[in-house]
């Protein structure tokens, strides 16, 4: 769904997203940056809707999924033996899964698909590695408690045993190429820095190979 609306983008809280309502704002703001800095306008906008966007305006555009239903979630709640965070739960009840995602992450999985890092072929490939190279004793652990829920040559995990005041489970994206984990407080948290990350006016690229 796209429409064409003001060139200014809504507030972002620090912490992130948090409601159903925040969610679809920030997604929202989110498919606009990342149809910038992508060039992927051609591909997923009408010609109407892909000038506009050439002339700075703003594109109210929605890159997401239908929202997940309540039995969907159960489901994948009963699957892992944990009720997920609420700041997760809040997003598939925006949109269940998210495919255009920056970086070396190809998307968020739907609900259906969510799973533990340690039962996914790729992701035990990667534990049985990680574990036969001595020093990496904490990341294997980390790997191993971890409900995977992003893919690609990157990967966002959230640690469910790292549980902030707030209920949300401590968010990490790991990089394998460089071995790094980097933590965030949650799962909102995680996306918002992916956001950021991209640039506002969609010359990042240019800029990275001056």
């Amino acid at each position: 769904m796209v429409g064409m609306s003001e060139t200014t983008e809504p507030e972002m809280d620090a912490a992130g997203p948090a409601t159903p309502q925040d969610w679809r704002a920030f997604l929202e703001a989110y498919g606009q940056r990342y149809l910038l800095n992508h060039d992927a306008a051609d591909e997923l906008l009408d010609e109407d809707q892909a000038e506009a966007l050439d002339r700075g305006e703003r594109i109210a555009v929605w890159l997401g999924a239908e929202p997940a239903r309540e039995e969907a979630l159960a489901a994948a709640e009963e699957r892992l033996g944990l009720r997920l965070p609420p700041g997760l739960r809040s997003f598939f009840l925006t949109s269940d899964g998210w495919e255009h995602l920056d970086g070396w992450v190809d998307g968020v999985h739907p609900s259906g698909r969510v799973g533990w890092m340690r039962d996914g072929e790729d992701g035990a490939g990667v534990i049985e590695v990680y574990a036969s190279i001595d020093g990496n004793e904490d990341d294997v652990s980390l790997f191993r408690r971890s409900v995977e829920i992003a893919k690609g040559e990157d990967y966002w995990l959230l640690d469910p045993t790292d549980v902030g005041p707030d209920g949300e489970w401590a968010a990490y994206e790991f990089t394998p190429k460089y071995g790094d984990t980097t933590r965030f407080p949650s799962f909102a948290a995680l996306f918002l820095s992916s956001f950021e990350d991209m640039d506002e006016d969609g010359d990042g690229d240019e800029d990275d190979e001056d």
